[in-house]
């Protein structure tokens, strides 16, 4: 008769997801100077890309979006003052998008001269066109001979 040891590998099992899924939290929500980057959306059409950026409690004019070399950076630079609050004793605060800095690589398929934004309800949206090349061609018939 054999006898096999039980490994209980639950433990394990849990210490691996929690701390890869720590470590990744920390390198993808969390900016050099520990503030929180705010979440992008990205969307493909037939005619352009869509970069939606949630950045609540912005004005356009806190925004910076610069291309260079086909690198899209959206930055903000936002100086709160730590007694802002009116008279108001803050206990806790966790709004923390004061500054914040996003690049993406762009492909060379896009018209760098024709790129636009919007900002509206929190959401900072680009549009970056697709040159004609890019753009999907209608099904073409063949004829055969």
């Amino acid at each position: 008769m054999t006898l096999v040891r039980f490994q209980n590998q639950l433990p394990d099992l849990l210490d691996r997801l929690f701390n890869s899924e720590v470590e990744r939290w920390n390198t993808n929500h969390f900016s050099k100077t520990n503030t929180t980057l705010p979440s992008v959306n990205i969307k493909e059409t037939e005619d352009s890309f869509e970069v939606e950026v949630a950045a609540p409690g912005f004005n356009k004019t806190d925004f910076n979006i610069e291309l260079n070399n086909d690198i899209l950076t959206i930055s903000s630079e936002k100086r709160m003052s730590e007694n802002e609050s009116d008279g108001e004793n803050v206990t806790r605060r966790e709004f923390s998008y004061q500054s914040f800095t996003r690049s993406f690589t762009l492909p060379e398929l896009v018209e760098d001269e024709k790129i636009s934004a919007t900002y509206e309800n929190g959401i900072l949206s680009i549009t970056i066109p697709k040159k004609e090349e890019a753009k999907p061609k209608p099904i073409k018939q063949i004829e055969i001979l």
